[in-house]
């Protein structure tokens, strides 16, 4: 994965997920990666940057609310959601904000 998601010129909207996880993996390592391949192939979905430490802050691209509004829906993502609140978080947040600049440097 690159560092920087390729976005698009704005405006797209930004999904931000920032957690504090609980001990262990649980599994979670494998949702995370099917989460992010599912993510991928829905429509309007951009591009993702995450970090972790004790921390974790996940954001997503997305062209526009009602893609952001079908994912949140998805069946496999729901359960994921579930899973998440039940065992692998002791804490979340999630934001929503439309991306109306974006600029910078690439890092090769």
């Amino acid at each position: 994965m690159s560092r920087f998601a390729q976005t698009p010129e704005p405006p797209y909207y930004a999904v931000i997920f920032t957690s504090t996880r609980t001990p262990g993996d649980q599994g979670y390592a494998a949702m995370a990666e099917m989460m992010l391949e599912l993510a991928a192939s829905q429509p309007g979905f951009l591009g993702v940057e995450s970090a972790r430490e004790e921390l974790g802050i996940t954001v997503s691209y997305w062209a526009d609310p009602e893609s952001i509004s079908r994912w949140k829906a998805d069946l496999a993502h729901r359960e994921a959601q579930r899973l998440g609140r039940e065992t692998w978080y002791s804490g979340y947040r999630v934001r929503i904000s439309k991306v109306e600049r974006d600029y910078g440097i690439s890092i090769s």
